[in-house]
């Protein structure tokens, strides 16, 4: 067994490995960013070493700095994790040459599947099937809207070194395939400084399927059976399972043997994943599931595959990385009930799921009811430099309806506080009824994004919120034997006789104005009670306190994932609560790319008022609804923090009068 293993990468990827390699004896090196000094994955280590600021291109993206500190460290070997350098053949290569055990796939092995045109040659060449579609050297618009037209509409046209979702346009029709193919090549350029693009047959209904395999440095080659990443949003995987719904044995033995073959054909060592679409208008078939690319490296959503099989995958790389076999053979692996994986991200889904970044005041995960492989804790912060997500979330059970059921149960129990996450959102997901009846594509959220991201308004936060205020109030005057100053008074005003009273106590959940009414019973001297109506005069029974709000005004109470805001005054008070004033709040900090609007302008709901850059994405702020920029605070190139007034609009109506 390797005596010690430096980790180049961060999060939850270096907390993972830490855990198996403690398991083993063997000795952790950590390398991290300024930015994260005081994360988890460092303190975790047997040793850190810091190897720049915070911009992962200029830390965790230099491999001169990572293999200075394999050096100083004494590593015997560098794990890339998944992500960063993981896939960087010139890395690999140079860890090699450094006299060091590279945890992975050979170099070689790994330029082989990096280019999609060539790893598709490759695989037609070893027998496997592909996607229909053109992969040629003649790069000319006028050859590729050929091609394009002989497969058939529509078609995809994809980046060969593309990845994460980039790089890729569908093409409905042979009139807009000009302006795709120029789009898809200036983000390729961007992206991966090579505007090469292949061409693809679209699938209607696809379906992502992705088989684990792992070889040894003896020739053997296994799979690990597979999983299924359909359930997607904008090319990114939302929730994974293992295995597939809907696979039948003769279909899985088919998917599983290519992929072996996949992995043969290119001398693969350690841990892989060979991915296929599927069509799954009529089921699945083996004759209709095709390759797609090969990610040489452990992959993100690993632990449903360890949950169904009960292997241990970084042991597996730790074990071959040392010269020793598979630990298993083919026959030897077995596959046991059903899990699934949700990616818990630091993002507002009720925003267009921009990223959230921000100290993390509360952080509840539900480790009682799920495997969590998180990146962070409470006290800790997201920054805008990496990566949203912050931790996974796994579920396991006898059947699938049972995964989803304990998936879903698990998201609506995550807490945290201020920083946003989609834990909502994936509730929603995995106990939509489509969902759980195995009804998934790759277009199942985008056709049903309006009811997945949907927060409307429920009672529950409600009466929480009304229920933790009063006992407040009573609890404030517990001792006060002054009638006149004690918290029923307060709350509805002294009555000589006692008995029932009742008043209007505005509110808001979330910004948005509740009007209340609520009855206040006089019992004896300290002996009250109430009861509550909401908007139509509908009484609320079962008012309740969650032992998690924090604060005392405004306050929180979190229900299904989501911490839900609420505010509330006394009429003494001569306060109000007001909807949305239409103020335009910075989301995140970031950098001002432009501003698209001047002040008195008249603009239309949904115009873009001006563009925010942040985690490597930009972002367009729109107008909430029809109006006028009554003030203008942004300026172009300006660095702004979250919660920042950029501009406020005005009603039209209003701005007339």
């Amino acid at each position: 067994m390797l005596s010690s293993v430096l980790i180049a990468n961060r999060g939850e990827i270096a907390r993972r490995i830490i855990r198996t390699a403690r398991e083993l004896g063997v000795r952790t090196i950590a390398v991290y960013s300024e930015a994260d000094a005081a994360a988890p994955f460092v303190l975790e280590a047997d040793e850190a070493i810091l190897i720049g600021p915070a911009p992962a291109r200029e830390s965790y993206l230099v491999a001169d700095k990572i293999l200075a500190a394999a050096k100083q460290s004494g590593a015997a070997a560098i794990h890339p994790g998944y992500g960063f350098l993981s896939e960087n053949a010139d890395f690999a290569q140079a860890v090699v040459e450094a006299g060091l055990v590279w945890i992975g796939p050979p170099a070689a092995a790994i330029r082989a599947m990096g280019l999609k045109d060539a790893a598709k040659k490759l695989m037609i060449a070893a027998g496997v099937p592909t996607t229909p579609g053109y992969l040629g050297d003649d790069q000319s618009e006028a050859r590729l809207a050929k091609e394009a037209a002989a497969i058939g509409y529509p078609v995809l046209i994809k980046a060969v070194a593309g990845g994460g979702g980039k790089g890729m346009r569908k093409v409905d029709q042979a009139g807009d395939f000009t302006a795709a193919l120029a789009s898809c090549r200036r983000e390729a350029a961007a992206s991966f400084g090579d505007d090469k693009v292949l061409i693809e047959k679209y699938v209607t209904r696809p379906r992502h399927i992705e088989v684990q395999v792992f070889g040894d440095t003896f020739g053997e080659v296994v799979h690990l059976f597979e999983r299924d990443c359909s359930l997607q949003r904008r090319h990114q995987k939302v929730i994974e399972e293992a295995p597939a719904p809907g696979m039948d044995e003769a279909t899985r033995a088919a998917v599983c043997a290519a992929a072996v073959k996949a992995a043969k054909a290119v001398s693969y060592v350690g841990a892989g994943t060979v991915e296929f679409i599927a069509d799954a208008s009529g089921g699945l078939h083996p004759d209709r599931i095709w390759f797609m690319e090969m990610n040489t490296r452990l992959q993100v959503e690993h632990p449903v595959t360890e949950m169904v099989t009960g292997q241990d995958l970084v042991e597996w790389q730790l074990r071959v990385a040392s010269g020793e076999p598979l630990p298993l053979s083919q026959d030897d692996i077995t596959l046991e009930g059903w899990a699934m994986e949700a990616r818990l991200y630091a993002e507002n889904p009720a925003t267009g799921f921009l990223p959230s970044t921000g100290p993390l005041t509360h952080f509840r995960l539900p480790d009682d009811l799920v495997r969590v492989d998180s990146a962070v804790e409470e006290g800790g912060e997201v920054t805008p430099f990496y990566d949203p997500m912050i931790a996974k979330l796994i579920s396991f059970g006898d059947t699938r309806e049972a995964a989803a059921e304990t998936l879903a149960e698990a998201c609506r129990a995550v807490e945290v506080w201020p920083v946003k996450t989609n834990a909502a959102f994936l509730a929603r997901c995995a106990s939509h009824p489509d969902f759980v009846a195995g009804a998934v594509d790759t277009g199942f959220i985008e056709a049903r994004l309006e009811e997945l991201t949907d927060r409307r308004f429920s009672d529950a936060p409600t009466l929480a919120a009304i229920g933790q205020r009063l006992e407040a109030f009573v609890e404030a005057d517990s001792a006060a034997a002054d009638v006149w100053t004690s918290a029923p008074s307060k709350l509805l005003g002294f009555r000589l006789n006692g008995g029932r009273a009742a008043m209007a106590l505005p509110m808001a959940v979330d910004g948005a104005p509740v009007p209340l009414t609520v009855g206040l019973v006089d019992g004896g001297t300290d002996d009250w009670s109430w009861d509550i109506t909401v908007e139509d005069d509908r009484p609320l029974d079962d008012v309740f306190v969650l032992p998690t709000v924090h604060g005392v005004e405004p306050s929180y109470v979190f229900e299904d994932g989501e911490a839900r805001e609420f505010s509330f005054v006394r009429a003494a008070d001569g306060a109000h609560v007001a909807a949305s004033d239409g103020a335009i709040l910075s989301p995140m900090p970031g950098k001002i790319v432009s501003v698209a609007v001047t002040a008195g302008e008249a603009v239309v709901k949904g115009q873009t008022l001006l563009t925010l850059e942040a985690m490597k994405m930009e972002h367009a702020l729109a107008a909430p609804f029809d109006g006028v920029v009554a003030e203008l605070s942004a300026t172009a190139g300006a660095q702004v923090s979250e919660g920042v007034l950029l501009a406020k609009l005005e009603p039209a109506l209003a701005k007339a009068g």
